[in-house]
């Protein structure tokens, strides 16, 4: 295991999938001498540099990587992101068997291609031997990158996570930090928390949230509106089973809704994932349209096609996420992380505009909230 350094950060992963393999090589990318700021918010947060994290634990169910480093299973099948670092040095945290509930999809094991899952023939984990595990690997952060829809998953290790005392990083749609019940349990217990559903560096919420806002500051009036994405990542495949998409339709919407000048009726705003693209890999690609009225009641609408790399686009962002959790540990503060979750995520406990998050967020790095 890497020896960490004075200032270091150690993290646990749950769920070692795409968005996890561009985590760990970006991490590489860092320490492997990178200074640039690229899909970062600044070098250096809180004394914190991307080179500080050290991944300790990690959990996963797939045979092709429970029992292997860190290191080698976030390339193994049926992650299919890009490779930006193809040298990354072993972590010496081995991937151990997971707990399955939820947080498999009956259908994701019907496909006959590398995007099939193939459960490890192992026991699955219990609560106490993942509590044991965060503790002696001194882990600081668990990060929850479990497939969308996996609500009892979510919750069988956000209850590992309070009793060990290690901060979380809610990635996924499932609304753990925005939940009252569970916000009120992790600030009573004085574990930091921030969620739920990480917002990607420049991804479909994210351009959707500016162009809204933007249509409110110079007194467009919003009629209707869609966001269609498109994808061929196991994200994707997962989400061709719609009972799974009720958070996840939630918190895309509500992310777009708290910064329209009118909030839209449910007949005149639809925003979700589109369909399943096999050759796509994990490029998702995003339809927008607008409508609305400018000055005099003359329509007017806006068609925009995005193209990105899925999981690199959230890397750098919980870089930051990451360093924020341990920030708020080192201060002592538990619960929810409002000026972090507002920011980074599009389903937080309160929903601020960008701008508010952002000049907040510098103020919680600084030590001034």
């Amino acid at each position: 295991m890497l020896s960490p350094t004075p200032r270091s950060i150690n993290v646990a992963i749950v769920g070692v999938g795409n968005c996890a393999s561009s985590l760990v090589q970006g991490i590489e990318h860092y320490r492997s001498g990178a200074n640039d700021l690229v899909g970062l918010m600044h070098l250096e947060l809180g004394g914190y540099r991307p080179a500080d994290i050290n991944v300790v634990a990690a959990w996963d169910v797939d045979r092709r990587k429970v029992g292997r480093d860190v290191a080698e299973a976030i390339f193994a099948k049926p992650n299919c992101t890009a490779v930006f670092c193809d040298h990354v040095r072993a972590t010496g945290a081995k991937v151990r068997m997971g707990r399955v509930l939820d947080g498999i999809a009956e259908h994701m094991t019907d496909f006959q291609d590398d995007r099939t899952f193939m459960l490890a023939d192992e026991p699955e984990a219990s609560r106490e031997e993942v509590i044991e595990v965060l503790r002696e690997s001194g882990a600081d952060v668990l990060l929850n990158y479990l497939p969308v829809g996996s609500q009892a998953a979510s919750e069988f290790y956000a209850e590992c996570a309070l009793e060990a005392g290690v901060a979380l990083v809610n990635n996924i749609p499932v609304f753990i930090a925005s939940n009252p019940d569970w916000a009120a349990r992790f600030e009573a217990a004085g574990v930091p928390i921030i969620g739920d559903d990480i917002k990607a560096q420049l991804g479909a919420t994210i351009v959707h949230r500016v162009l809204t806002d933007l249509f409110a500051k110079r007194g467009v009036k919003l009629e209707r509106t869609y966001q269609l994405n498109t994808g061929g990542n196991t994200d994707f495949l997962n989400m061709a089973n719609r009972k799974r998409l009720a958070s996840k339709k939630i918190s895309k919407t509500e992310a777009v809704q708290a910064v329209a000048a009118e909030r839209l009726d449910d007949e005149n705003i639809h925003i979700g994932p589109s369909d399943y693209v096999p050759w796509q890999n994990d490029n998702k690609v995003c339809f927008l349209r607008m409508e609305g009225q400018l000055f005099g009641g003359v329509p007017m609408n806006l068609e925009l096609r995005l193209s990105v790399e899925d999981s690199p686009n959230s890397a750098g962002v919980a870089i930051d996420m990451i360093r924020c959790a341990k920030l708020a540990r080192d201060r002592g503060i538990g619960g929810p992380i409002h000026p972090a979750a507002a920011f980074f995520c599009k389903h937080p406990p309160e929903q601020m505009t960008d701008d508010a998050a952002y000049a907040a967020l510098e103020d919680f790095i600084a030590g001034a909230a």
